[in-house]
């Protein structure tokens, strides 16, 4: 079944008629700013928060997808979302983190290890806690979450199967200090650059390479620009669909119940996405030329690397080694001692 076929399924046994009252507010196009082109997780999302939105509200809300940062750079839509001047934004959570250091915990390596932790993590207790936190930190809402997979490395130049193969590749990454962190536990130095800059960044070869996961290297073309590709798993991308928290106040509070029940249909059908297409995508990539490889011995040193001198140096940001614990807990795995 299709996720698009699965999110009419999902909305159709919710009990609309508590949602829908006379004399709503008046209808609405809400303007979601999106920075992955079409084919993305992201779009998947947003299709699945359109397609609910509408059916919950009776047509009379909709949503219109900007694609590919058409509204601008994915951390300048979350100050636009904070002022009231845009009313959504999808974007990575790691461009979140600068305005709300506590979601920072899903973007330390190796923490989430399967599709299966994320969707527990965000939609349990400590993504409720981290929605709350962006709404006091930022002044924007998580309204849903979009599931894209590990984020895996291509380069250009040489296939990469050990922390030393490294060596000597410029690899671009966003303007993330956990992330700029992890690479530097590795050896090298890398890149921060604007999403919007990186596919020029690629082509032109000022960077040899990025990490994304294989729905945005497809999405974004980047087989035309790369050839060689790792299966790292140091972090699994998470991109919410954020709302301005004034846009949503704003609204009724049938409105806003409305939101927030197509956000988590719009959450149901980005899982549905990346299970339905992710290995489909991994084949066509393949069929464009690019080759694949694991790293060497189940990752081992990249991930020793990373958590010793990654994690411990963001506890305080997140609100305490206390917090990671929480998290590991809830996917069952053991805490780490201070």
């Amino acid at each position: 079944m299709s996720f698009i076929k699965k999110v009419g399924a999902f909305t159709a046994a919710v009990s609309v008629a508590a949602l829908m009252v006379a004399g709503a507010a008046d209808a609405k196009n809400f303007k979601i700013a999106v920075g992955d082109s079409g084919g993305s997780s992201q779009e998947a999302t947003g299709l699945g928060f359109k397609a609910a939105l509408e059916e919950l509200s009776g047509g009379n809300h909709t949503a219109t997808l900007f694609l590919n940062g058409q509204l601008g750079s994915e951390q300048d839509t979350v100050n636009d979302a904070a002022i009231g001047t845009l009313d959504m934004s999808l974007l990575a959570i790691n461009n979140i983190t600068p305005f709300s250091p506590t979601v920072g915990v899903f973007t330390l390596p190796y923490v989430i290890l399967s599709l299966e932790d994320a969707e527990k993590l965000t939609q349990g207790p400590i993504g409720q806690e981290l929605t709350e936190n962006t709404i006091n930190d930022a002044g924007v809402r998580i309204i849903a979450w979009t599931y894209t997979g590990f984020r895996v490395l291509t380069n250009s130049k040489k296939p990469v199967k050990s922390v030393a193969d490294l060596e000597g590749l410029v690899i671009r990454v966003p303007k993330n200090e956990i992330m700029i962190d992890t690479y530097k536990s590795w050896g090298i130095s890398p890149t921060p650059m604007a999403w919007s800059e990186t596919f020029a960044g690629l082509q032109t070869k000022v960077v040899d390479g990025q990490d994304n996961p294989y729905t945005t290297i497809n999405a974004m073309k980047f087989y035309e620009v790369q050839k060689y590709v790792t299966n790292i798993r140091y972090i699994f991308s998470i991109e919410p669909l954020i709302i301005s928290e004034q846009v949503f106040q704003e609204l009724s509070a049938e409105d806003q119940a409305i939101i927030l029940e197509a956000g988590k249909a719009a959450t149901q059908a980005s899982a549905d996405f990346l299970r339905e297409k992710e290995a489909e995508i991994k084949a066509l990539l393949i069929e464009k030329g690019m080759e694949i490889s694991d790293p060497e011995n189940d990752e081992a040193e990249f991930i020793e690397l990373a958590t010793t001198a990654v994690w411990p140096k963001f506890y305080e940001s997140i609100g305490g080694v206390e917090k990671l614990n929480a998290v590991l807990a809830e996917i069952g795995r053991d805490p780490v001692s201070q």
